[in-house]
């Protein structure tokens, strides 16, 4: 890992080095834009239902595509980055998530399903190359030491963005949506369904294309600033002998583990948060909206107060800690339901704030030059979001009960805990 920085004796590690903090603030801006997507994707599994009568598991399709895009590309944008620098791929990954966004217009108009899932699985490789580059790039900017909470930091302002995110899916896609059921519809004409699909796939479209215009504004900031470099003297790959020494490093073995199942249990999390409402206390869609805001303030709330609380608790243990949390929280979900069970559900938000960056961390200590296809590894494993939301919406399928999905999320915040107890000490002396 770069790392120019050079320490006095005595004297603590700066968590943000001087003469990168405009650098810094632009990186970081990414990470709100991409908390942004992330949140306006969950809210049109909401959306596709209603406006196209689909069943749970049809509607997580969505996330298969934006997450299956990550899976597909991390690998990819690693190499990238380790032949060119962390720089290019950010460009990279801004600029295939403005085209993808930019995608929805035609979507819009032919009103297919799979044309806007084709979109989705383009900005979606966009925002692969982005966190593919941005999170080890944040890691890279100063010392080693202090790199956990300095990614932490930047992660602080990624639910800033996913709070953006829901605010444009509430007042301009969920609020535009008719108010006729899926029963309701089925008894329509097909010129009356198709006019009201179009006004439906409208809404959805307008707030992606406006996204993309701030996106083009953004890659010009960074093509035109001086980033630091940040990328390796020699340009060699050397991919094999690089995966045999991370397949052979328990703690990022695990690491990428626990991501995979963490990434599912978010995604479910909050993917199903507007049905659970709606069921619980029998809301519509734009008022069960509010909830999911709800879960996403106090989950920003929550990073900025696990990043301070770091200084005194070790990051491995706070993450154990608060697994723990949002599985009692998860089983109150389940159990209780009702006002009470809302409240965990939105409670579970506040425990899930610190878990990526942390195992992100946590899985990167000591890899060196090894960082960055060991990010594309982290990032991969994204892919839990599209396999265990599916699985999810399979189990409230069958069940007919979106409670007794949740034990999805349950199961998977069990490996978390034990990554963050356990399986992140582990050859620790081997990943110098």
């Amino acid at each position: 890992m770069t790392n120019s920085t050079t320490l006095k004796a005595g004297r603590p590690a700066p968590l943000i080095p001087r003469g990168i903090l405009w650098p810094f603030i632009l990186l970081t801006s990414c990470f709100a834009w991409w908390g942004l997507a992330n949140n306006m994707t969950d809210t049109l599994l909401a959306a596709f239902k209603k406006i196209m009568s689909m069943s749970d598991f049809q509607t997580s399709w969505i996330q298969l595509a934006f997450y299956g895009s990550y899976f597909c590309l991390a690998l990819p944008a690693a190499i990238f980055i380790k032949k060119f620098t962390y720089k290019s791929g950010v460009l990279l990954g801004l600029g295939l998530f403005a085209i993808g966004a930019l995608l929805f217009y035609p979507a819009s108009k032919t009103m297919n399903y799979f044309h806007f899932l084709a979109a989705l699985y383009i900005l979606a490789g966009g925002l692969s190359i982005l966190e593919t580059s941005a999170n080890p790039y944040i890691i890279a900017m100063g010392p080693e030491e202090t790199g956990t909470r300095r990614l932490n930091l930047a992660q602080s302002f990624n639910p800033i963005g996913s709070i953006l995110g829901v605010l444009l899916s509430k007042f301009f896609i969920l609020n535009h949506l008719h108010n006729a059921s899926a029963t309701e519809r089925s008894a329509m004409s097909a010129e009356q369904l198709q006019r009201i699909q179009s006004q439906e796939l409208s809404a959805v479209m307008g707030p992606y294309v406006g996204v993309a215009l701030m996106l083009i504004v953004l890659w010009v900031l960074i093509l035109a600033s001086k980033m630091p470099k940040a990328s390796d003297a020699a340009a060699t790959l050397d991919l094999a002998p690089t995966f045999k020494r991370l397949i052979h490093n328990k703690h990022y073995v695990w690491g990428v583990v626990a991501q995979f199942f963490y990434v599912g249990a978010q995604i479910g999390v909050w993917s199903f948060t507007i049905r659970y409402v709606m069921q619980e206390l029998g809301l519509n869609e734009a008022q069960a909206s509010t909830y999911y805001l709800a879960a996403l303030i106090l989950f920003t709330a929550s990073r900025f107060i696990s990043t301070w609380l770091m200084r005194y608790i070790s990051p491995g243990n706070l993450l154990a800690l608060l697994s723990v949390l949002a599985m009692l929280c998860t089983l109150v979900v389940i159990f209780v339901g009702g006002p009470v069970g809302v409240y965990a559900l939105v409670g579970i938000s506040g425990c899930m704030s610190l878990m990526f960056p942390t195992i992100f961390g946590l899985a990167v200590r000591g890899l060196g030059n090894d960082t960055k296809l060991g990010g594309s590894g982290l990032i991969m494993a994204i892919l839990g979001g599209a396999v265990l939301t599916a699985v999810q919406g399979q189990v409230s399928d069958l069940t007919g009960s979106i409670k007794m999905a949740y034990f999805v999320p349950f199961a998977c915040f069990m490996v978390v805990a034990y990554f963050g107890a356990v399986a992140s000490k582990k050859d620790l002396h081997a990943a110098s």
